[in-house]
């Protein structure tokens, strides 16, 4: 099962990937919550790959190492199915980028773990909630911190615990925090309001914020920091975490605000210069949100040369085609404001937009 990130045609961009595991049970929240936070401003927009268990028997071999009992043993097989079939199916038929996590919940959680401790994973960040580590007599604990003592243990790891018994989770904690070296990303979370069936949503939501911790970042906070440079620098520190950082509609629709409460509007040019060098690939997104406070202020002249910078890139975005169609509408060009608008409308259709996007655009 396949979910993608909201204007996901509507450009070349390429998304990181969560691949979810036990996805027959998880993926129909996962996908939703992943999409809602994005459209937030609180997480990089990602695709969403669930891989669903054929039944109990099928979830319970493909999740779990061989042992004496035959109804376990197939993760090694599970895996090199991801590695060698999936991931680069995904690959190929998507436009995803080299940032790849595997969540999973449970058995899913435990084989989430075994996959990152295989060298030659797709994976490199991992989301085990409630993982069932009291498989195997615990040994997965062991296994783990063996690997830290070793060093070979480098990706982001997020694993947590409800309100459960014997689940043999503390064990791993335990291997964190006595072996992991201080530069690896980790973090463990309890949960003892919650039961082993409800953890799962709230897991997974801390688990995402773990990915792109400080992602959301509104207008006030922007005033706080101080001048744009101060911003700018801010964001470019959200550039460095897994699924790195640029700018969606609502962080340049903050941004914007931010320029006019701030007063730094006569800056908007050496502004945009600096989104130009730091966030290249922003420019556009960034321009048609100052743009839209221009010309709400009235300095349509100034807007249209800030659309007009960005055309290039512009003339494929329906938001760019409805500031330039306002420009028009505002000097008095009915004709040539409705044809744009129109080609706006065109445009959110041909890219998919969901209707909240084509309704604003309206």
């Amino acid at each position: 099962m396949v979910s993608l990130p909201e204007r996901y045609y509507a450009s070349d961009r390429h998304f990181p990937t969560l691949y979810i595991i036990d996805a027959d049970f998880q993926f129909q929240h996962v996908s939703a919550l992943v999409k809602h936070l994005a459209r937030m401003g609180k997480l990089p927009p990602m695709i969403v790959v669930g891989v669903a268990n054929q039944g109990d028997d099928d979830y319970l071999y493909t999740t779990t190492w061989a042992t004496e009992d035959k109804a376990f043993g197939g993760a090694a097989e599970f895996h090199r199915y991801l590695t060698n079939e999936l991931v680069p199916l995904i690959d190929k038929e998507f436009k995803s980028n080299s940032q790849k996590a595997l969540a999973g919940y449970s058995l899913g959680g435990l084989f989430t773990l075994y996959s990152m401790m295989q060298q030659d994973s797709p994976f490199n960040a991992y989301l085990a909630m409630s993982p069932s580590a009291w498989f195997d007599d615990y040994s997965v604990a062991s296994k783990i911190e063996s690997l830290l003592q070793q060093n070979k243990l480098s990706s982001p790891l997020f694993f947590s615990v409800a309100r459960e018994e014997d689940m043999g989770v503390d064990k791993i904690a335990a291997a964190f925090e006595s072996s992991a070296d201080k530069s690896l990303q980790w973090q463990f979370k309890s949960y003892p309001t919650e039961n082993h069936f409800t953890t799962a949503l709230p897991a997974l939501y801390d688990g995402l914020q773990f990915l792109a911790p400080n992602y959301a970042t509104d207008g006030t906070d922007m005033l706080e920091m101080g001048d744009y440079k101060a911003v700018i620098k801010h964001f470019q520190t959200l550039q460095k975490q897994w699924a790195g950082f640029q700018f969606e509609w609502l962080q340049a629709y903050q941004f914007a605000k931010y320029i006019f409460w701030s007063k730094q509007v006569d800056n908007v040019d050496e502004i945009l210069k600096a989104i130009s060098t730091s966030f290249p690939e922003s420019l556009t997104i960034v321009s048609i949100e100052v743009a839209k406070g221009l010309l709400k202020k009235g300095d349509n002249q100034h807007a249209k040369t800030v659309l007009e910078n960005v055309r290039i890139e512009g003339e494929a975005n329906p938001n760019w085609h409805k500031q330039l169609s306002l420009y028009y509408k505002a000097e008095g060009d009915e004709k040539q404001a409705q044809q744009l608008f129109e080609t706006a409308l065109e445009l959110a259709e041909k890219y998919q937009f969901d209707g909240w996007e084509i309704w604003e655009l309206k």
